[in-house]
């Protein structure tokens, strides 16, 4: 069973940065797409970005300009590099992946903290 690990999360102050990384514990065949989500206390989960398998991206609109997913190939990792951090972005950050035919992965979460 593959597991999936983000890391990275943590406390930021308004304006900084952070990056999460999202290792899988095994190989994961025929991706289809990675994506990020997050949620927040007393919110649903919300889309964050996603990474499709053809090398498009997609951020949601809270996000566009300051995240950025990206994947090391070699590693098969992947990033969501988070700037100029407000603290509407405090929440439980999770990692998806889809991959052919129907499988489904999501890591356990990692919290990022964006507070002064």
């Amino acid at each position: 069973q593959v597991q999936l690990v983000e890391s990275g999360g943590g406390l930021a102050q308004p304006g900084g940065s952070l990056k999460l990384s999202c290792a899988a514990s095994g190989s994961i065949f025929r991706i289809n797409a990675m994506a990020w989500y997050r949620q927040a206390p007393g919110k649903e989960r919300e889309f964050v970005a996603v990474l499709t398998s053809g090398g498009s991206t997609n951020y949601a609109d809270s996000v566009k300009g300051r995240f950025t997913i990206s994947r090391d190939n070699a590693k098969g990792t992947l990033f969501l590099q988070m700037n100029s951090l407000k603290p509407e972005d405090t929440a439980v950050y999770y990692c998806k992946i889809t991959a052919w035919p129907n499988y489904l992965y999501w890591g356990q979460g990692t919290q990022v903290t964006v507070s002064s």
